[in-house]
């Protein structure tokens, strides 16, 4: 289905306030002056309202009608409650938001008080993601986040009180000082508050973040001597998918978890490369061509494959608005914006779709791309089955316990498809 037209939209608002800066975070985000808050919000409207001209001027098919919302951040929930009711009467102005539709928020722990609660259950807010991180307070405390367990239980009692059920929590698997008997006690805490879905992610240092400058240059203030190995990292990932699935959290992707029917609909978007809006600070797009686009595209895309069995993929253009806060707020920053080619997409459906534990659909690769430009993925596919990193059945392509702890590795070896796409194309 990633390849196929979509009549609906997911919208993704950057919200990039937060009131402190976690030590691992390179996000665009950050503390601010409550000054800048309702100009932001004024700018979201402004590209609220703009979006459709722009991409009628850049041939991109904008639809109408919107199936997930997506607040993150930052701490969305730094607005004020008249903020967020603003943001959201501008966005059904602008859309038609199903009744339905998936709403998410992220949220701190404790950085949610009532009246903010109150605007979100009637702005239709039905699922929010709780960044937790640790439920061991002294690790939550050095890594920056300003929340402790009781904050955390008591935000969930909250939420569902007010209507909201839909919830996950964030734990992070390397936090500096933890081991594995804290990284249980976190894991038993998470299990036995009854959250549907829960995001286990391992620590990723990012020498642009506190923490990563800190262990290039070897200073303590962070910790970071502290940090656990990848050996034990990947020990405690390990465990954390052995105690989820037991308590009936399946794993659907990486690092995503639920019961069933409690998958982020939202974040399918981004792995199926259906289309989304992103808005605010260093928010990116995908949108999907006009038909006329797309008709030319087909037409040159058979021209250049010499008789391919495929149509083309349906055009698809991804952008990105600048990272700089005071450059945003005085108007549209789209600094990157590229039409994908056929081999730039084929790409992106390998190593996104991999990201998914039901794995890749060869035949609707095929379908999509052709089968000269989906051989020369089967090559790489079969050497690493040979490495016990993939499987394949013949239809289907997923990665192995093994691969998930070296996932981006694997990813890897799908980037030179463009170039084995050509050479096949041009010996064709």
């Amino acid at each position: 289905m990633s390849g196929a037209a979509d009549n609906a939209l997911g919208l993704y608002v950057s919200i990039p306030f937060c009131r402190s800066k976690c030590t691992y975070c390179n996000f665009a985000s950050g503390v601010y002056p409550a000054s800048d808050h309702e100009r932001y919000v004024e700018r979201l409207i402004e590209d609220f309202g703009s979006a459709r001209k722009w991409t009628e001027g850049v041939g991109a098919e904008l639809p109408r009608r919107v199936d997930t919302v997506y607040l993150g951040g930052g701490t969305p929930t730094v607005l004020s409650a008249e903020l967020l009711a603003r943001l959201f009467r501008a966005m059904r102005a602008g859309f038609d938001v199903d009744v339905n539709a998936e709403i998410t928020v992220e949220c701190a722990p404790g950085q949610m008080d009532d009246a903010t609660l109150e605007a979100m259950a009637a702005a239709g807010v039905n699922r929010v993601s709780l960044g937790v991180q640790s439920f061991v307070d002294s690790e939550a405390r050095a890594s920056g986040r300003l929340h402790n367990r009781a904050m955390v239980e008591a935000d969930l009692r909250r939420l569902r009180n007010a209507g909201i059920v839909n919830l996950n929590v964030d734990l992070i698997a390397g936090l500096a000082g933890q081991t594995q008997a804290s990284w249980d006690e976190s894991l038993d805490v998470m299990i036995d508050s009854g959250v549907p879905h829960a995001s286990i992610y391992m620590l990723e240092v990012d020498e642009d973040s506190r923490l990563g400058r800190e262990i290039l240059a070897g200073g303590s203030r962070y910790r970071a001597g502290l940090v656990p190995n990848d050996d034990a990292i990947a020990r405690m990932y390990e465990r954390a998918i052995e105690r989820l699935q037991a308590a009936g959290l399946d794993q659907y992707e990486i690092s995503n978890f639920c019961l069933p029917d409690f998958y982020s609909r939202h974040n399918f978007r981004y792995w199926e490369r259906r289309p989304y809006l992103g808005v605010g600070l260093d928010a990116s797009s995908m949108l999907r061509g006009h038909a006329t686009r797309a008709l030319h595209a087909a037409a040159s895309w058979r021209g250049a494959s010499r008789g391919s069995e495929s149509s083309a993929p349906i055009p698809a253009l991804r952008t990105k608005t600048t990272d700089d806060l005071k450059e945003y707020l005085a108007g549209p920053r789209i600094v990157e914006s590229e039409w994908l080619s056929p081999e730039q997409q084929h790409e992106e459906a390998w190593f996104l779709g991999l990201r998914l534990n039901e794995g890749v659909d060869v035949a609707a690769f095929e379908d999509e791309f052709g089968r000269a430009m989906v051989e020369p993925a089967l090559e790489i596919v079969r050497r690493l089955v040979d490495d016990g990193l993939l499987t394949f059945d013949g239809k289907r392509v997923r990665l192995t316990a093994r691969g998930r702890l070296i996932s981006n590795d694997v990813f890897e070896e799908f980037l030179g498809l463009r170039t084995c796409a050509d050479e096949a194309r041009h010996s064709a």
